[in-house]
This record gives structure tokens, C-alpha cells and sequence, in this order.
């Protein structure tokens, strides 16, 4: 057995293991697992420092979890987006390809928190077949992420099986893995992990670093092993009340992405799932924070802001207002608020 899966096996997914370390009251948590599971492994424990702090308070069960009557079940609509069991087929050209029902930890404010590590999302040989079925009649699919859960926990025979049988269907161009491995089980890269997706490039990662505290050593050893494997890595943040809703913390956060060749991708705002509407923060509060970074950092280490619509309206871009007016003159100010002009040229 590898240290990754002993590091599984040896996870806490009951509030009253914590209660020795850090002297919590179990029995109301409790309350909280039995609809929303939990898993946190060794590593990622190992990163809180304090009850409440940043870590805790994205991988500990919260009683407001079960208080929440303003978000919905499935936000993004995707199970009517379904085609065939754990594929989401949204936009014409692109679709979400969901291989493994579990993570290494199980993230309070996980958009699919009513179906990952429960009975809820059945995965399978005869569902991931079904779901390359459907890619393989669907010639209009260019682009596939592979999701889940965290697909990087599939056994390596696995997860070869399926980037082969993805790489075989010619009219897709691209693949992506979405994991969070990299930040919450970073042993789990192994060398051959590497090898085997470099295999079937063009391969790209969309991992997810919500806090600088996340960026440890081990971190940094799992994403430069995937990209010497040439394998281009971004990150999809997560804005989150009470975790990093706060410019310094995002600027910290996203200099030290591009330290260990991770490329900001997303700043997203909390997508609205039933169970996390604590975590949300005023759209303002994402605006203010991308101001902060726009000019005032290199370009590289600024994502987009974007919401997820509900209803599987898609990724819509937010910026802070720059453009005052648009006619002969394009009027706006610059990062500094200093007002300047541009020449509209004539259609």
C-alpha cells in the first residue's frame, strides 16, 4: 500500500475524533455527517493550527450547514443536464465527466455536497463505459473534464483506463482533470502518476488552493512533478466568507500559486448549494478584492471572477466598473481611479 492510501484509510470522518486535539463538543456535528459526510486525512489535519482558522473551518463540519434555507440541492442543474448517469453535458463543445465519488477531504462548501461519498452518486466500470459511449457518438465534444469526487484517487490502472479510452475518441481535442488532490493529498502525485498522464496530452489540471496556509512544501514537490510532466496546471479558487475574503490574504494566495507553477485561473463566488450559504460573501466583496489585485500585481497572478449561474446558466465573467462612457470616446478610469480616454475607431 502507498503512503497516499494509508493516509486515506487513516482519515477522520467522525466530529469525535477531534474532540481529544481540540476539545470540541462532537454530538451536534454529528448531526451535520449524517447528511454531509466527512473526511479528513492526516495531511490536511495536520495544516489546522486552531479551532475556527481558515483550514478548519473548509474541512470541519458546521452545525449552519443544516440551517441553510436559501440555497438549492443541485445549483447548477446538472443532474437535468445528464444524458447518461455522472456525465453533464452544458455547453455545446465541453462536458463534465464525473469518474470517482469520493475526496481526500470533503470541502464544507463542495458545490455536488449532496452526492460526494454518499450512496447519492453511484460510480462504476459500466457508468464510466456509458459516459464514453456518449463522448464517442457525441462528435461536437471537443473538450472533457474529468471530475468527480477527485478522479486522482482512482487506482492508476484506473485512471489510465480512462484517459486512454478519452484520448482514442478523435474529434476530442482536449482533456482536463479537475482535482484537489494536489492541495489535500499532495503524496498521492507520484512519478508514475505523472508518467501516465503525460501520456495522453494535451492534458491540463484544474486544481483548487483556497488559502496560502494550503501551499506547503509537499504542495509545491506535487505540482512541479505534474508540470516537469508538462502538464499546464491552474487554480479555481473559491471565495469564501470566514476563509479568504480578504485582499491581502488572495494577493498572498495567488503569488504563491505562480511560485509553484500553478496559474490562477477562477476566483469563483460560492456557488449557491444548499448547506454552504455561510460561506458566501457579498458580490461586492469579490469585486473589491479584484480591484485590489488589477494593476496592482503582475497580470499573471490575476484570475477571473466569475459566478456559476444557477439553473446550468453557465461561468459568467465579474469585473470592477472601469468604463464610464463608450461613444467617440471610450472614457474610463485605470487601477489607479485616474480617468482616461481612448479613441473609438469608426465601425
Amino acid at each position: 500500500m502507498e503512503l497516499w492510501q494509508t493516509l486515506l484509510q487513516e482519515s477522520i470522518t467522525q466530529p469525535a475524533q477531534l474532540q481529544p486535539v481540540f476539545g470540541i463538543t462532537p454530538e451536534p456535528l454529528s448531526k451535520v455527517t449524517k447528511s454531509y459526510p466527512m473526511r479528513i486525512n492526516p495531511y490536511y489535519l495536520s495544516l489546522i493550527k486552531q479551532q475556527g482558522d481558515p483550514i478548519w473551518r473548509q474541512a470541519v463540519p458546521d452545525i449552519l450547514e443544516l440551517n441553510d434555507t436559501v440555497c438549492m440541492e443541485d445549483p447548477l442543474n446538472e443532474e437535468n443536464l445528464s444524458p447518461v448517469p455522472n456525465l453533464v453535458h452544458k455547453y455545446p463543445d465541453r462536458a463534465l465527466f464525473l469518474v470517482h465519488n469520493q475526496c481526500a477531504v470533503y470541502c464544507r462548501f463542495c458545490t455536488r455536497k449532496r452526492k460526494v461519498g454518499t450512496k447519492e452518486m453511484h460510480v462504476s466500470i459500466k457508468t464510466i463505459d456509458a459516459g464514453l459511449d456518449y463522448l464517442r457518438k457525441t462528435d461536437s465534444i471537443r473538450d472533457v473534464l474529468v471530475s468527480g469526487g477527485d478522479p486522482l484517487l482512482l487506482e492508476d490502472n484506473k485512471l489510465d483506463y480512462i484517459l486512454s479510452s478519452l484520448r482514442a475518441i478523435q474529434h476530442i481535442a482536449i482533456i482536463r482533470i479537475g482535482s484537489r488532490v494536489p492541495c489535500t493529498l499532495p503524496m498521492r502525485v507520484t512519478e508514475k502518476l505523472a508518467s501516465i498522464i503525460k501520456r495522453y496530452h494535451p492534458v491540463y489540471i484544474n486544481t483548487h488552493f483556497n488559502h496560502p496556509t494550503e501551499i506547503t512544501p509537499e504542495a509545491s514537490i506535487a505540482c512541479n512533478r505534474l508540470a516537469d510532466a508538462g502538464i499546464p496546471l491552474g487554480s479555481q479558487t473559491v471565495l469564501l466568507k470566514g476563509v479568504n475574503d480578504d485582499p491581502e490574504i488572495i494577493k498572498q494566495l495567488m503569488y504563491k500559486l505562480l511560485q509553484i507553477r500553478v496559474k490562477p485561473y477562477y476566483l469563483f463566488q460560492t456557488d449557491m448549494t444548499k448547506g454552504t450559504n455561510h460561506f458566501r460573501t457579498p458580490i461586492d466583496k469579490g469585486l473589491e478584492i479584484m480591484q485590489s489585485l488589477i494593476g496592482h500585481i503582475s497580470g499573471m497572478a490575476v484570475p477571473t471572477f466569475a459566478v456559476d449561474a444557477p439553473g446550468g446558466g453557465g461561468k459568467i465573467p465579474l469585473l470592477p466598473k472601469y468604463v464610464q462612457h463608450i461613444g467617440k470616446q471610450l472614457i474610463f478610469q485605470n487601477y489607479c481611479g485616474v480617468t482616461c480616454t481612448y479613441e473609438n475607431p469608426d465601425a
